[in-house]
């Protein structure tokens, strides 16, 4: 015994120990395909949970893109239900300020708009009938559904644009081409529909609205040219500083009621709600892995206890602790990476066909691709530690005995 002692084990290469480590999964797969599963589960969820909020945040930024993140809303109320206009000239002022590339206005007319003279004056169908310059839909970067917008010449004829909810509330969904166009009441006037706008996205109360010429208001509804909001960009490295001084600027002697808000802020709160689920969701996903990270120690605890005659006749031949620790350890963590590959590849397939589906860009982080093999990895080398242990203690007699 004491020459056996002494003999110095031979240093296992590379293929040899995996060929050990992959002894069990080979001879028992099911019982391998069914741990890896585990495993797979928890790394699907987590990469299509890093990946599908990716892809709504890649579609939003390029709808801000599109629209552009620049635009600022003055809103002369304290509240939508009691506007008090501002200065006629806060337009101009606004326009002096260096950043600022354009600069529009609408005012409220509170005048009623109905579909014809037969219907109840009373009724104005929750629309607002607002006054609007010439260059509204070049700064709000709005795009036309049918028909023309209103410019400086028609502008002071009784024509008016339909925001997309007023066009199907009023029930004319565009304006034909080679036809009279249709007709509304506005108060006790009627006004030619010449356009029909497409959806604004950063301006919903343009499509809730009946857009008349500036001058046209003047002449038919008594407007008095005060502005109720405006609508400008700046430069969207200067974008907050053109914000601070907006209120003093628009209305100096009342700043404190005027309101500036950013149209865009909305949608990031509301990717800032979705990135609070995302989290949710990979708790989710860490609570899967580590159940499927649990299995895995399960089947090699068992996997220990099935082969102890083998572990007793290789160390009966010489192998010593080290070896027998690794080969399992490697088992482990075999059977782990299996389970990862096969988790990753099925939530890469799962994120692209989301996204596909819903018209979104396909955006697969490659540091969540790369962290979720890494997790599949440390799960393997932690749920194999204390199987390998426990296998390298048995001693070899007890080993033999109890096969």
């Amino acid at each position: 015994m004491n020459d056996v002692k002494d003999v110095k084990p031979v240093r296992l290469a590379l293929a040899d120990v995996l060929s050990l480590g992959t002894v069990g999964l080979r001879t028992r797969r099911m019982r391998a395909v069914l741990s890896a599963l585990g495993i797979a589960v928890g790394i699907a969820t987590m990469v299509a949970v890093t990946a599908i909020p990716e892809s709504n945040e890649r579609a939003l930024m390029d709808e801000l893109a599109a629209l552009g993140p620049n635009l600022l809303q003055v809103n002369a109320a304290d509240n939508p239900e009691q506007d008090f206009g501002l200065p006629a000239e806060s337009i101009e002022m606004v326009r002096r300020i260096g950043p600022v590339t354009s600069v529009t206005a609408v005012a409220n007319t509170h005048a009623v708009v109905r579909r014809s003279d037969l219907t109840d004056p009373r009724d104005g169908s929750g629309l607002s009938v607002l006054a609007a310059r010439p260059d509204l839909l070049g700064t709000l970067e709005a795009g036309l559904h049918s028909g023309h917008f209103l410019d400086r010449a028609g502008g002071e004829f009784p024509t008016v644009v339909l925001g997309s909810v007023a066009a199907s509330r009023l029930g004319i969904p565009s304006v034909p081409s080679h036809a009279p166009p249709p007709q509304i009441m506005i108060d006790k006037s009627w006004f030619a529909v010449v356009g029909v706008l497409a959806t604004t996205p950063l301006s919903p109360e343009i499509d809730r609205s009946v857009l008349v010429g500036w001058e046209a208001a003047r002449a038919e509804l008594g407007f008095d040219g005060r502005p109720t909001v405006l609508y400008l960009r700046a430069r969207e490295a200067a974008i907050e500083s053109v914000r601070a001084v907006l209120p003093a600027t628009v209305h100096p002697a009342e700043p404190s009621r005027v309101r500036v808000t950013l149209p865009s802020d909305a949608l990031f709160a509301k990717r800032a709600t979705e990135q609070t689920f995302s989290v949710l969701f990979v708790g989710l996903a860490a609570v899967a892995l580590l159940v499927g990270g649990i299995g895995v120690a399960n089947t090699m605890v068992i996997s220990v206890l099935e082969r102890r005659s083998e572990i007793g006749l290789r160390r009966a031949l010489g192998a010593n602790r080290g070896q027998i620790r690794i080969q399992f350890l490697t088992e482990s963590v075999v059977l782990s990476a299996l389970g990862g590959t096969a988790g990753t590849a099925l939530g890469i397939a799962g994120s692209a066909a989301y996204a596909t589906y819903h018209d979104l860009p396909v955006v697969i982080p490659a540091l969540a691709v790369a962290g979720s093999l890494g997790g599949a990895v440390v799960v393997g080398v932690i749920a194999g530690v204390y199987p390998s242990i426990r296998a390298a203690r048995l001693a070899p007699t007890v080993a033999l005995a109890s096969a």
